[in-house]
């Protein structure tokens, strides 16, 4: 370790031409002789919502189905839930079920949703409160004979905060599903497009550098690197269509999407992300899985076993995707664990068989260790259609996030 008599400050920032990169927890950022829960090396919570469209085909989604095998790796960090239902979500079905997913609330009523309430008791501790993203963009929904009783960002986004007002209805967060836009939220740059962000900071970097240990040379150096990798992505996935085609686009988007949320909790811009893998009633086709129907036509399955196996090839990748992402976390060292050791991430939908549009039982899955608040290793069974805001209660408690209730919940799902 590093040791000078003056630390650097956790919100030292690598600035240079109007740019600005926060930076990875470095040991040098932790004082001598001081207690690790007194430092910027203490725990810190992190908390993530990905949500999948079209529910999931239920009979592989439980232990020993295919869809969650490529999670097998951190089955000690999951916890496979069962049983919980969204009642708010009926109605006119698409137009409603992402908004309503975080919330447990009636889209006529409105509700701050989990992330957001996180993001409330979070955000003044980093530079932003949360961030928002999708992969593809989404796709204005026809509400039937609802419409106009509902506001029609339900069906583009799971994200609803306050507004300025208390007493004013929550507003929707748009979900940013432009690479460019994200990377240039998370490291601001004035010059954004022309030139990269790390050739504006490259002197301050030098400088930092000379004063930093061999070690955590080593760590600003790979982080850096990670940064520029991501930024080159970008660049790349912008000059090509948001689709499959034969470079497989969409996959490119939706991984670049995780890094981003990687390196935003790597470096503490945040400690609250959601996203939506997919549009919600997405046209998108999975050329490379061998689909080459649209996914939403191909979720009205009829029970059909040729279009059942297709439907659990597409939420195969998208957990294979998943796993790719907290296999990432896992990777990245926060204080004496992981990023992963710190995050509690809910994985599933808001909907459960997408042929019947029901929403119940919901797919749902929750990864990572919590700050030791998370068991894992488990499949929790709780009674037919506990509310799905039990489980979102839960997982504000468990990151300490100060809640009495959310939407119609009755208290905490125990054991998780």
């Amino acid at each position: 370790m590093f040791l000078t008599k003056k630390h650097l400050d956790r919100r030292t920032f690598l600035r240079g031409m109007g740019a600005t990169v926060a930076l990875p927890l470095l040991d040098a950022m932790i004082p001598a002789r001081t207690l690790l829960a007194l430092t910027a090396a203490r725990p810190v919570p992190r908390l993530a919502f990905v949500y999948f469209p079209h529910g999931a085909i239920m009979d592989e989604w439980t232990a020993g189905g295919r869809i969650l095998e490529p999670l097998a790796a951190f089955h000690d960090r999951l916890t496979i839930v069962s049983g919980l239902e969204n009642r708010h979500a009926y109605g006119p079905v698409h137009a409603i079920t992402p908004g309503t997913w975080l919330s447990a609330t009636s889209a006529r009523e409105r509700g701050v949703t989990a992330d957001q309430l996180a993001a409330d008791h979070f955000g003044c501790d980093s530079p932003l409160p949360s961030i928002a993203v999708a992969t593809e963009a989404p796709a204005k929904i026809g509400a039937g004979i609802w419409e106009g009783e509902y506001d029609a960002s339900y069906g583009t986004t799971i994200s609803f905060r306050r507004r300025g007002g208390s007493s004013d209805p929550p507003e929707p967060v748009p979900m940013e599903f432009r690479p460019r836009a994200v990377f240039d939220t998370l490291f601001p740059n004035d010059a954004s497009g022309s030139t990269s962000v790390l050739d504006l900071i490259a002197d301050d970097a030098a400088s930092l550098r000379t004063r930093l240990g061999p070690a955590d040379r080593s760590l600003l150096g790979d982080y850096l690197e990670a940064v520029r990798d991501i930024e080159r992505r970008v660049d790349e996935v912008r000059l090509r269509p948001a689709s499959f085609g034969g470079s497989d686009t969409f996959k490119d988007r939706m991984a670049l999407m995780f890094d981003m949320i990687a390196v935003a909790f790597r470096a503490d811009i945040t400690r609250v992300a959601s996203m939506m893998m997919a549009a919600e009633a997405s046209t998108m086709t999975y050329e490379h899985l061998g689909v080459p129907d649209s996914f939403h036509a191909l979720s009205h399955h009829q029970n059909d076993p040729e279009k059942l196996d297709k439907l659990v090839r597409i939420q195969t990748f998208h957990t294979s995707m998943f796993a790719t992402f907290i296999r990432t976390l896992a990777a990245l060292p926060d204080g004496d664990g992981s990023i992963f050791d710190r995050s509690l991430i809910l994985f599933g939908s808001n909907m459960s068989n997408s042929h019947a549009h029901d929403h119940y039982p919901l797919p749902l899955a929750v990864a990572g260790g919590g700050c030791g608040r998370h068991r894992g290793g488990q499949h929790l069974r709780y009674p037919d259609r506990t509310p799905i805001a039990n489980l979102l209660l839960t997982l504000l408690r468990r990151a300490e996030v100060p809640v009495q209730s959310i939407g119609d919940s009755t208290g905490e799902c125990a054991e998780l």
